[in-house]
């Protein structure tokens, strides 16, 4: 049961994502699109149910995305992620009633087969609790000049591709962040209890950076395609839970003649979500 039950929450939590990027992404089209950063968005969206919906998805996720943390390993349960695009197509499919055709049953073949056989090989193990206070300063220092970067050069430019590209690395980078401390966090929570877990900098801090990432979220959703946006969004937050893995939670990942299936499996991967962005592209 070590693996199975992160695996199980993770895999919940994917799901519940994907249904929220179909509720909020058929929201965000409908409200008047901004060239800038722009906070009213928020409340723009707020009078539209679907965006409440998929709200409520996004707690859902939360909770199992909390569960498969506390369980397992970071650099194991965010990889699993990458489902929520194949996800996201899947349900959007069955919302509009419109069929997938072959090819993309074939990248969704191959998304899956490539994380499986990455994970395998992979086999990331360890599930430390305490992190120094050393590397959390180096991490969300890192962390926040690299968010604030992106953000910065996407909202510099017109709508379109690069808008887009900028805009969803950088809500990577804060769903990264942001799974890293709530790791942290449940498990004062575990361990302490819930006054504990109600009075430790780490749950104020996921707190706020998965709030960044949804207001960047919804900007790169109105900022271009689909396409450039969430194979940024994807692939991104999975590496960089994997570094954060690492680097934080002293997370092992097998090395070796290990690194050839593994590589094989990200390209398998990477191709299979290029392939679904550009399928999603024309989305509803």
């Amino acid at each position: 049961m070590g693996v199975v039950l992160p695996v199980l929450f993770a895999l919940f939590a994917a799901f519940s994502n994907a249904l929220a990027t179909v509720l909020q992404r058929r929201a965000a089209l409908t409200v008047p699109q901004s060239d800038g950063f722009r906070f009213g968005l928020v409340l723009d969206l707020l009078r539209r149910p679907l965006w409440i919906g998929g709200i409520l998805a996004v707690i859902a996720a939360g909770v199992g995305q909390a569960v498969a943390l506390a369980t397992g390993a970071l650099a194991l349960v965010q990889p699993l992620f990458v489902l929520e695009l194949p996800l996201a197509l899947l349900i959007a499919s069955l919302v509009t009633r419109q069929r997938l055709p072959g090819a993309l049953w074939l990248a969704v073949a191959g998304v899956v087969a490539g994380l499986g056989i990455a994970l395998v090989a992979a086999s990331p193990a360890g599930n430390r609790t305490d992190v120094p206070a050393e590397r959390w300063v180096v991490a969300l220092a890192a962390c926040a000049v690299v968010v604030a970067l992106l953000a910065v050069a996407g909202l510099r430019r017109a709508p379109g591709r690069s808008r887009a590209v900028c805009l969803g690395a950088a809500t990577a980078v804060c769903y990264a962040l942001t799974a890293a401390l709530m790791k942290s966090a449940v498990h004062v929570l575990d361990d302490s209890g819930f006054v504990a877990f109600m009075t430790t900098w780490e749950t104020y801090a996921f707190g706020a950076s998965g709030i960044c990432a949804l207001l960047l979220l919804e900007h790169a959703m109105q900022g271009g395609p689909l396409v450039a946006s969430q194979p940024a969004l994807t692939l991104g937050d999975a590496s960089i839970s994997i570094a954060l893995g690492v680097i934080l939670y002293e997370e092992h990942l097998r090395s070796g003649w290990w690194l050839f299936p593994q590589l094989l499996g990200v390209a398998l991967i990477c191709a299979g979500v290029l392939a679904l962005a550009r399928a999603g592209d024309g989305a509803p």
